[in-house]
């Protein structure tokens, strides 16, 4: 039987319906474990909080406190996962107004953490030093994603099959699900299938190492266990015996990045390569380099209406 609730009723029991009606099955485990995580926040902050009494200024209150312990964007994903269930408790007249209309987003100042990434230098310099045998290793990997910016999953995932030698594409449809045991599972949205085009080289060297793999099966998966961790380990002692930044591979993703746009790529390019659900993504993740390239820009503007004269 289906739960029918009535304005009187908790939020945090109409949430927790909500996410199991409305997200389980829909979206990515670790998409929900996101909501299910702002659920235990509701229950700590109204815990006795019925649904006809959350108004504008009580769902600021509960924005405002969460606010406290969090920076302005964790607060902001806070409030659009609240936010879906409210409305929708609006449209059932649980809630006679949208208490959510004007809410105010605070948060802490950012922990001021830089992206880590490295210049075009350095990253030549550990892909020079890496030891590409005949059989795979964590190294071929480090390159393979240095080259392409794939997320973790994502290269995980890659199979002989998704190499399309002859027009030099790599297909990305799935990732692999690494924190829960392993298998393949669906991409992080749908922007994130795609073809990504690769050089020559690596077309080359990927085709000499896969060619006796079988087509179907991960590349990178030899244990029933993975862990970043193993290969952040790997990469953080070629940084350190390089005497360049350390990165993770995370970061690997986000040097791929800082340097086609520093090469003039398009902003648009970068965001499809990278499989972001849009440009915006790309623009809040890369904004140093974007504002370093704008001052380039005026620098170089200024050169030029000079020469005019």
């Amino acid at each position: 039987m289906p739960v029918e609730f009535q304005a009187t009723d908790q939020l945090k029991d109409y949430y927790r319906n909500w996410i199991s009606v409305y997200k389980e099955g829909a979206i990515r485990d670790v998409t929900l474990a996101k909501y299910w995580m702002s659920l235990s926040w509701i229950e700590k902050l109204a815990p006795d909080l019925e649904l006809c009494d959350v108004t504008r200024v009580v769902y600021q209150q509960i924005i405002n406190e969460y606010a406290k312990e969090h920076e302005r964007q964790t607060t902001m994903d806070f409030h659009h996962q609240l936010k879906g269930a409210i409305l929708d408790a609006v449209d059932e007249g649980l809630i006679p107004v949208d208490p959510t209309r004007k809410v105010i987003i605070k948060g802490k100042a950012p922990s001021g953490k830089k992206t880590k990434y490295l210049n075009q230098f350095e990253l030549h310099t550990l892909l020079k030093n890496l030891k590409l045998g005949e059989k795979v290793n964590w190294d071929w990997f480090i390159l393979l994603v240095a080259k392409t910016g794939m997320r973790f999953s994502e290269a995980l995932a890659i199979t002989p099959g998704d190499f399309d030698f002859a027009h030099q594409t790599l297909s990305v449809s799935k990732t692999w699900n690494y924190k829960d045991g392993g298998g393949f599972a669906p991409t992080k949205n749908k922007s994130s299938v795609r073809k990504i085009q690769i050089d020559w080289q690596l077309v080359m060297q990927f085709a000499m190492l896969v060619k006796n793999y079988p087509v179907d099966t991960p590349i990178f998966v030899t244990k029933e266990r993975v862990y970043n961790s193993t290969v952040n380990d790997i990469l953080e002692r070629y940084c350190r015996k390089l005497e360049i930044p350390v990165i993770s591979v995370h970061g690997l993703r986000h040097t791929h990045a800082s340097i086609l746009l520093y090469a003039g790529v398009s902003i648009a390019s970068v965001a499809r390569r990278l499989g972001h659900a849009s440009m915006t993504t790309t623009q809040k993740t890369y904004l140093h380099v974007i504002q370093e390239l704008e001052n380039q820009d005026v620098d170089l503007v200024m050169r030029s209406l000079a020469n005019l004269t």
